[in-house]
This record gives C-alpha cells, structure tokens and sequence, in this order.
C-alpha cells in the first residue's frame, strides 16, 4: 500500500464524518461511523501493508519509542481539512493503528448543546472547572468550545497542556500558549509547575491522572487562576470522590476542604448516536458548587449531591439520566443506546418499560449467543 493510499483513507475519514479510522492486520480498513465500525470495500490489510502504512505518517521519534514500548502516539495534520491523533501499536507481532478525527472546525455552545449556565461559570477569574466522562464522550470538543468562548471574548493568558495537542486555538482577544506533553514539557504536573510563573488567567489541565497533577491543579485554582480539567469519570459525585481518593487517608480531609471552595462545577458528558438524524449528541450532568455542595464535599457527603442536582435545577443543574430521559422522550436517541450510558441503568429500563417501551438490540439472539 502507498502513501497515495493513506491519503484515500483519510480523505473517507474526513468526507464520511467518521470518528475513528481502524488498520489492523486480517481486516479491510474499518471506520467508526456514529458509533459503529464499518469496513471498508476494499482489500484485507497484511503486515507489509500496516508497516507502509505506519511508515508513511509516524514520525522518527515516535517509531523508535513503537520499537522500544511496543507503542506511540502522536498528532498529525491533514492538510488544512483536519488533525488526526495517532496511535500505533503491536498486537500479535504485527502493527496496528488507531486514528481519531479531530475536526479543525471549533464548534459553538448551541452546535455541541452545553447548558447555558457554563458562559457565566467560565467567566470567573479563578476555580476549578472539570469536564468528565469516558474516553470517546465529546470532553476534548467541549473544552475547545469553552476555550474557544474565552479566547474570542476576553484578553486573558491562556496556558493548554494536552497529550497530544488535538484542536488548535489561534490567538484571538487572548494569548493562547498551548504545550504538547512529551514534546514541549515531559509531564502534566512539570507543566502546572512551570505554568505558574508564566502569568497565565486560565490554564486547561488535559489530564487529571496522578496525584502530582492534581494536587498542583488545585493549588493554581487556589492562587487565583480559572483551571479547567478533565477526568474518566462518570456523573459529579463520582469524580469528587475520585479527587479524594488519589489522596493520601491523612490529606483527605484537607483536600475535601480545598475543594469545597475551589471548585466552580463539574459538567459530565456522555455522546450518543442519533436516531432522528444523521450525527451524535451529547447528554450532559451538570453540577454547580452551590453553599450547600460545598457543605456536602466538605462534610464527606457526596452520596447526597444526586439530590442537590435534583433541587438545584433553577440554577442550570441537572442529573445526566434526566438529560438521557428527555433527548429520548424528544426521539432523538434509541432506548438502548439510554440505558447503555445511564447512572442507573435498572431504573431508566424499568421507566421505560413502565410506558410499554422496549429496551433490546434487535439482533441480539439469546439461543445463538448461547450455543
């Protein structure tokens, strides 16, 4: 396969709208198209194919780092069409590769459909914003809007460490610095460190994952800077919970108190694919740190925070499986794809149930799957 080819298969990628381009050895290329993967018509991939392949677009540094780890990952630009962010890895002895679409286009609040609370949040001069959810959720579009939002709309320094870096932001009313990890800065937490001297408004966090990081994400939220971060976690008490629990038993108590004031809200997101139309959308949990959450974070209470988001609806709050319920109700979501991405699976199923709906793929066959 030539390079000539590569380019045919990004090109399907960017005119098909796919999320995810798949090359792996014994399969035709295969595109992840609103959620579901689709070969496409043409030859099965051997491994010369998938070594062309990584040669034609993985740079030298990241195929030594594929010889030395079994695996790299990097972005790239297509032209001015799109950036991909590339991983490449051993599976059997052989290459395969994974690569994502990242659109060049940012997206406003009303195209990706954010509650219309975070303009006012994200104007704060200081605190903690975190967007949560799992891999593949829409977190990385929804802070390239927020940033976006900023940039456009008030001068401010704005600092993006991110692995890899995927949407690029063009300085606009503000200065936008943005650091690619294992390229301009070895770790997140170097990063935070350094980031503090560097007179930054806002800094976005691409990766809360270890306890250094968000120990000094925290402490930025604290000086008086407006950070924003993101964690693998599902629905707002969760990832309260999981902050906590990165820390040591002894500081857990101080962290609890750190984040009661720091924090400004968490906004967690699933994505789903329509049925109405053509596309995706996203279903949105939003918490806001009320006087009464921060009680609930400092007090070790966060089983109690599903009800303030239930009571705190006038203030733009709302659980994620409300929001499920109602982009179902508006038939804009299959009941399955639903319960999939609910918090309480058991309980949508049954409210679905209840009003004589179904929740079932169709081409699931139990004797089949049995035998």
């Amino acid at each position: 396969m030539s390079t000539i080819q590569i380019d045919r298969l990004l090109d399907t990628v960017v005119k098909t709208g796919a999320s995810d381009l798949h090359l792996t050895v014994g399969r035709p290329p295969t595109l992840r198209l609103t959620g579901e993967l689709r070969n496409l018509q043409t030859k099965v991939l051997d491994p010369d194919d998938l070594v062309t392949l990584m040669k034609s677009i993985t740079p030298e540094k990241s195929q030594a780092e594929l010889q030395e780890d079994g695996g790299c990952d990097f972005g790239f630009a297509y032209g001015d069409a799109a950036r991909f962010r590339v991983s490449v890895f051993r599976q059997k002895g052989n290459i395969a590769i994974v690569l994502r679409l990242i659109p060049n286009k940012l997206l406003t609040f009303e195209q990706i459909g954010l509650p219309d609370m975070v303009r006012e949040l994200i104007r704060r001069p200081r605190g903690m914003f975190l967007v949560t959810g799992p891999t593949g959720s829409g977190k990385t579009t929804t802070l390239a809007t927020m940033i976006d939002y900023i940039n456009t709309n008030y001068d401010r320094h704005i600092i993006t460490m991110e692995d890899p870096i995927e949407y690029y932001h063009q300085h606009k009313k503000s200065i936008v610095n943005q650091r690619q990890v294992g390229a301009d800065v070895p770790s997140f937490s170097e990063s935070l460190r350094r980031a503090l001297r560097q007179d930054p408004d806002v800094i976005l966090v691409g990766e809360m994952r270890d306890l250094d990081t968000i120990e000094a994400a925290v402490r930025a939220a604290e000086t008086g800077h407006l950070v924003f971060g993101t964690l693998h976690t599902t629905g707002a008490a969760k990832t309260i919970d999981r902050l906590v629990d990165a820390f040591p038993v002894s500081q857990q108590n101080q962290i609890r108190i750190q984040l009661s004031t720091t924090l400004i809200a968490v906004l967690s997101q699933a994505l789903l694919p329509r049925i109405d139309v053509k596309g995706m959308v996203a279903a949105y949990e939003m918490l806001v740190n009320t006087p009464a959450v921060a009680n609930l974070i400092r007090d070790n209470k966060t089983f109690r925070i599903d009800s303030s988001i239930q009571t705190g609806k006038k203030l733009g709050m709302q659980l994620l499986d409300d929001h499920l319920w109602r982009l179902y109700a508006e038939g804009k979501i299959a009941a399955e794809e639903m319960v999939d991405r609910a918090k309480d699976p058991a309980a949508i199923s049954e409210k679905v149930h209840k009003q004589g709906g179904q929740v079932g793929r169709p081409e699931f066959d139990l004797e089949e799957d049995a035998a």
